[in-house]
């Protein structure tokens, strides 16, 4: 095992309309218990409410703070401008709505030290405030609304595909050449797949928890979802071969319930057989899975609109998605 050091580190976060927590963030980044130099990053885009007013009167008042401007609003151009001018190896990646321990840094690079790995997360922890937001915290924490991803479901540490936000080595970063700036989604899943196909190990470990608040409406989740599903599919074409049955579920589960609805609507009524099965299972799902009488009401819409919205997206994704 190797000998742990804290060494500094580059906490970079992209921000864009961020006015609500993006001051709760930083105050919880400069009062963590690492006891290395802690640097921190803002690329902001152009937000349409007070956040870059935020952003600057944070790095006025502490000279640890700087701000570097990001015009497109991207966020993996946000993170290659951040990382660009980071002056340290150890990067840290926190998002400006995030909430992470007083220990989170300090477990990421004891982490990152100790495993060799050049990029380590933990759990994307979904916390809702309401019914609704509950409900979808509830489902992106079970297998039956997003696969069996660690950084969603948890698990045991060791190697994964990829984990949540990250805690990086720049030096293995910038080797393989950043993140893709054309990817609007899934920019992180597509860096860590390069990184692991240079040699690199991305490493989950359940300590390193960040609190994730969830979409508010199914107008907005179902966006979400949109969004993954056309991405993912980008992903594929880019790289063959990293599909696999979690990202075909949901394409699948669409097709054949459109397919048992409109026989079971012209043909005959015994086709609606599958559309049933599936709605009853989501329904059990959501008995199991839902902690109070509101999530057990709400889980099944929920799980149908993530499933679907994402079924959509990656069927509908065009071939030219990632073209200039």
């Amino acid at each position: 095992m190797n000998q742990i050091s804290h060494p500094p580190v580059s906490v970079i976060l992209p921000i864009l309309n961020e006015e609500r927590d993006l001051a709760r963030c930083i105050s919880a980044i400069l009062q963590q218990s690492y006891v290395g130099e802690i640097e921190i990053i803002l690329a902001f885009g152009p937000s349409t409410d007070n956040t870059d007013q935020i952003a600057t009167q944070l790095a006025a008042d502490d000279s640890r703070i700087k701000l570097v401007k990001n015009p497109s609003g991207k966020t993996a151009t946000a993170l290659n401008l951040a990382i660009g001018i980071a002056k340290n190896e150890i990067i840290c990646r926190i998002d400006g709505h995030a909430q992470i321990s007083d220990s989170y840094i300090a477990t990421a690079v004891n982490v990152l030290q100790e495993t060799g790995a050049v990029n380590v997360g933990g759990l994307m922890y979904a916390v809702g405030t309401g019914g609704f937001e509950s409900a979808v915290a509830a489902a992106m924490k079970s297998k039956l609304g997003v696969g069996a991803a660690k950084f969603h479901t948890g698990g045991v540490a060791g190697p994964a595909d990829t984990v949540y936000l990250g805690t990086f080595k720049k030096s293995a970063v910038l080797q393989v050449g950043g993140f893709n700036e054309k990817y609007i989604r899934a920019q992180d899943w597509e860096l860590n797949h390069r990184l692991r196909l240079a040699g690199g190990v991305i490493w989950f470990d359940p300590r390193l928890i960040v609190t994730y608040r969830p979409r508010s409406t199914f107008a907005k989740l179902a966006k979400q979802y949109f969004q993954y599903g056309r991405w993912r599919r980008a992903v594929s074409r880019s790289h063959p071969g990293t599909i696999n049955f979690r990202y075909l579920a949901p394409p699948i589960a669409l097709l054949l319930n459109l397919i048992s609805l409109l026989l079971g609507g012209f043909v005959n009524s015994l086709f609606f057989i599958p559309a049933t099965i599936y709605l009853t299972l989501i329904i059990i799902g959501g008995a199991i899975v839902g902690k109070t009488f509101s999530q057990r009401f709400r889980l099944p819409s929920v799980f149908l609109t993530m499933h679907m919205a994402w079924g959509l997206g990656f069927l509908s994704s065009p071939p030219n998605l990632l073209k200039d």
